[in-house]
């Protein structure tokens, strides 16, 4: 029986398993090795290595019998630390938590996971509490990105335990959420997908909130098409393949407000040689003023709906055991103690504002592109001054966030050069649209892909 290889794509593992060229507990067994050794430490907070053995041999035993909960049971899984798992504590990346009582049962988006026969190997490591787009933690030591490894450059965050476990074969796929980019900040960093759904297709409950108007639950996996399938299990639809598209005569509309400003040579030129290369393959690059973008920093000018929501969840916790946070974390939570009343409406009044103008522009277009970050992976050592730790981790959440705040779809594909650094080209398109972005999303990835000369 084989194992797998890191970067397997969620259906040549669903064909394996098929065809009897491996086990679900074969599989299992590689993530937990892997999990043990080198990165795998520090990727997992939790590795639930006993229930894993277990549910991988009841999915291979039902496999046998010819009863399959759905064509994915048993592939193994990872699950960000702020979901809520049956018996154990959710400590959100936090020792603030470490004493709270354990979950009842699974988070909705967890259960439905397991009900498709998923394992779960354990717990990814996270920013604390989900407020940073770096993925740096004082409490644990963060994973280092598989690019560069040597020199020691930044996951991504906050779902930057769920990067690694993937590009390193601790999982098939992760399971992670995005406020303001903590699926797509790690995936564009590390080469992976990441997909940010609309959030009200999503189960939240067992979640622990960031933000109420601006999480969404997420998905981090190698390739569209894996994305596309987990996507279809958390929302309780039927897997099915995702609609096929051509790029001829599709309209990618530009914004040439904010998200082009301060890219580095790296992800500059990836991005010029994407739109390049989706030119040549008949799509119609589109140039939008999208004015409206260069809004959003006045909006949030206070710590927009993230901090207020925060602050209003973390206040007591924060009179009882603040010296126990993160400070970093700390500081941008209590942003949100000077929103009045009357200010938080307000950021939500233009909010819908903002949404209804900004629909109209994408209306006219089938999908917005842009970096999904303006630069590569900085280095850990970018990042020791809190003055530069802040800045960057600004200039990461710049580009994603948008999507959050239009209530919308984005997902994150690799546009770089094999051997590259990452370098990610993030698609975004209204509300409800998600099945159109991923079509269009896998159509952009076979054409950037690389192919033999």
């Amino acid at each position: 029986m084989s194992d797998f290889a890191a970067g397997s794509t969620l259906d040549a593992l669903r064909a394996d398993l098929a065809a009897g060229r491996t086990t679900s507990r074969a599989l299992v067994e590689t993530c937990l090795d892997r999990a043990g050794r080198g990165e795998g430490p520090r990727v997992y907070i939790r590795v639930d290595a006993d229930a894993a053995r277990f549910a991988a041999d009841e999915a291979d035993r039902l496999r046998r019998e010819g009863i399959e909960p759905s064509p994915y049971a048993g592939i193994p899984i990872s699950v960000k630390d702020l979901f809520d798992i049956g018996g154990q504590v959710t400590t959100a990346g936090s020792r603030v938590l470490g004493n709270a009582t354990p979950a009842a049962c699974d988070a909705g988006a967890v259960a439905r996971l397991k009900a498709a026969g998923f394992v779960v190997i354990g717990r990814t490591q996270m920013t604390e509490f989900a407020f940073s787009g770096l993925g740096l933690n004082p409490h644990y030591r963060a994973p280092a990105n598989p690019f560069d490894r040597a020199v020691g450059r930044i996951p991504g965050g906050s779902s930057s335990g769920a990067a690694v476990s993937v590009t390193d074969g601790m999982a098939a796929a992760g399971l992670g959420t995005d406020t303001g980019g903590s699926c797509r900040i790690p995936a564009a960093l590390t080469g992976l997908v990441g997909f940010k759904p609309t959030a009200s297709r999503m189960l939240s409950d067992g979640a622990f909130p960031l933000s109420t108007s601006l999480d969404s639950v997420g998905t981090l996996a190698p390739t569209v098409t894996c994305c596309g399938a987990l996507d279809r299990v958390l929302a309780g639809e039927t897997v099915r393949p995702l609609a096929g598209t051509s790029l001829r005569r599709l309209r990618i509309g530009v914004p040439q407000a904010v998200v082009l400003e301060g890219l580095d040579k790296h992800v500059a030129a990836a991005f010029a040689g994407a739109l390049t290369t989706l030119s040549g393959a008949g799509a119609q690059v589109v140039d939008l003023p999208m004015a409206e973008f260069a809004e959003l920093a006045a909006i949030n000018a206070k710590g927009g709906l993230a901090a207020a929501e925060a602050y209003a969840l973390h206040a007591p916790m924060l009179a009882a055991r603040g010296e126990d946070y993160d400070p970093r974390v700390r500081v941008r939570i209590e942003k949100g103690a000077s929103h009045t009343a009357a200010q938080y409406l307000a950021v939500q009044a233009a909010r819908r504002d903002w949404i209804m103008r900004v629909s109209r522009k994408i209306d006219a277009v089938d999908v917005l592109v842009c970096p999904t970050v303006p630069t590569i992976a900085p280095t850990f050592a970018e990042l020791e001054d809190d003055e530069a730790f802040g800045r960057i981790n600004l200039v990461m959440l710049r580009n994603p966030t948008f999507a959050n705040f239009l209530d919308g779809c984005s997902v994150s594909i690799p546009c770089h050069r094999p051997g590259d650094a990452p370098v990610g080209l993030m698609l975004m398109q209204r509300g409800g649209q998600d099945e159109r972005v991923l079509s269009i999303a896998r159509a952009m990835e076979a054409a950037l892909a690389p192919h033999d000369a």
